[in-house]
C-alpha cells in the first residue's frame, strides 16, 4: 500500500504552495542546525586566519576583527530569523562575506600556496551550503559567489594546460558536481518524504468523502480546546444529524446520499469556519465552539439550519442540532453524550431545529 501511494506521489509535480510550505517547515525544523553551521563556519574562518597568518607571516589585523564582527552580526540576525525566505537572502550575504574575507586572507600568502587554499576554502563553503535548507536560487547564488571570489585560476600561478592545472580543474568540477548532486537529491528526497507524510496524515485525520476532519481529528483537537482554550466565555458542543437521511439513500441511491453529505459538510465549513468541526461517521457531524456566548451559539445554529434548508438543490434536506454547554470538569465524552441527548430532543420534536441540553 505504501509503495502504491509513493508511486502516485512521485508521478506528480508538487504545487508551488506545497513547496513553499515544505521549505518553511524544513527551515523551522533545522533552525538550530543552521545556527550550528554558521558557528562552525565562523570558527573555521578564524582558524584559517590564524593558520594563514602564521604561514604568510601576517599579523592578526584590524581587518580580521571587522569580518568577525560582521559574521557575529549575521549570526545574531539568524537567531531571530523565522521566515525561510529571509534566511535565503541572509545566507547569500553570509556566503558573500565569508568568501570575500577568505579571499583577502589567501591573497596575503605567497602565490604558490594560493590555489590549494582557494580550492580548500571553496569546497568547505559549498559543502556547508549543500546541507542547509536553502531554496534552489539561494544555493546556486552561493555556488556562483564562491567560484567568483575563490576562483583558483584567477591571479594565481596555475596554468590550466599543465598537470597541476588539470588536477585543479578536475577537483573543481568534482566539487561542483558533488555538492550540486547532493543538494538536489537531498532536497527532492526530503520534499517527497514531506508530501508522503502530509498525505498519510490527511488519510488518518481527514474524512475522504467530505474532505473535512474525521472523528479521530475532532477528538484530538476538541480535547485540546477543552483543556487549553481560555474560559473568558463558555464552551459548547454541537451534534448534527441529517434528517431522514436513510430515506434519501433508499429512494435516490447512495451516490446522491454522498452528494448530500458533501453539501452539508461544505455548509458546516462555511458557517462554522472559526471552530473545530468534523464528520463523526454516517450522517453525524460535530462542532466544538470555544469561547462563545449562548446567544452567539443560537445565532450560528439557526444560521446553519437556514443555510441547509434554503440550499437550492434537486434533493433538499434539513438538519437537526443538539447543543450542550461544556462545564468545568466535563470530559469530551461527557459533552458528546449531553449533545447527543439534545439532538434526540430535536429529532423527536419536529426536526430542522436546534435544542439545548437541559442541565439536571
Amino acid at each position: 500500500m505504501y509503495k502504491t501511494i509513493e508511486d502516485e506521489v512521485l508521478k506528480k509535480a508538487p504545487p508551488a504552495e506545497l513547496k513553499a510550505e515544505f521549505i518553511q517547515h524544513e527551515f523551522e525544523r533545522l533552525h538550530k542546525f543552521c545556527v550550528l553551521i554558521y558557528v562552525a563556519s565562523i570558527a573555521v574562518w578564524i582558524l584559517y586566519d590564524l593558520i594563514l597568518s602564521f604561514i604568510g607571516d601576517q599579523a592578526f589585523t584590524w581587518r580580521s576583527m571587522v569580518f568577525i564582527t560582521v559574521f557575529t552580526i549575521l549570526l545574531i540576525v539568524l537567531l531571530f530569523t523565522r521566515q525561510a525566505r529571509h534566511f535565503h537572502w541572509l545566507n547569500v550575504l553570509f556566503v558573500l562575506t565569508m568568501t570575500l574575507g577568505t579571499r583577502l586572507l589567501i591573497d596575503g600568502l605567497t602565490i604558490e600556496h594560493q590555489a590549494a587554499w582557494l580550492l580548500l576554502a571553496a569546497s568547505t563553503t559549498l559543502f556547508s551550503a549543500s546541507i542547509l535548507p536553502l531554496s534552489s536560487g539561494s544555493f546556486f547564488a552561493a555556488q556562483i559567489i564562491t567560484w567568483v571570489l575563490l576562483n583558483p585560476f584567477y591571479d594565481t600561478e596555475i596554468d590550466v594546460l599543465e598537470l597541476r592545472g588539470l588536477m585543479a580543474v578536475s577537483y573543481t568540477v568534482f566539487v561542483c558536481a558533488l555538492t550540486l548532486y547532493s543538494f538536489l537529491t537531498l532536497s527532492k528526497a526530503k520534499l517527497y518524504n514531506f508530501i508522503m507524510s502530509r498525505l498519510l496524515l490527511d488519510q488518518a485525520y481527514i474524512d475522504t468523502l467530505t474532505e473535512i476532519p474525521n472523528r479521530r481529528s475532532f477528538m484530538t483537537r476538541a480535547d485540546k480546546q477543552l483543556h487549553n482554550a481560555p474560559r473568558e466565555h463558555d464552551h459548547y458542543l454541537a451534534m448534527i444529524d441529517i434528517d431522514n437521511f436513510k430515506k434519501v439513500n433508499d429512494v435516490y441511491g447512495h451516490d446522491i446520499g454522498d452528494e448530500v453529505l458533501k453539501r452539508i459538510a461544505a455548509d458546516i465549513k462555511t458557517v462554522m469556519s472559526h471552530f473545530e468541526y468534523a464528520r463523526l461517521g454516517g450522517e453525524e457531524f460535530a462542532i466544538y465552539l470555544a469561547g462563545v456566548r449562548r446567544e452567539d451559539v443560537e445565532a450560528l445554529a439557526g444560521e446553519l439550519c437556514r443555510v441547509v434548508r434554503e440550499q437550492v438543490t434537486r434533493h433538499p434536506v434539513t438538519i437537526s442540532i443538539g447543543l450542550a454547554k461544556v462545564l468545568e470538569g466535563d470530559t469530551l465524552n461527557q459533552a458528546l453524550i449531553k449533545a447527543d441527548a439534545a439532538l434526540y430532543e430535536s429529532k423527536h420534536s419536529g426536526k430542522d431545529r436546534y435544542t439545548f441540553h437541559q442541565q439536571a
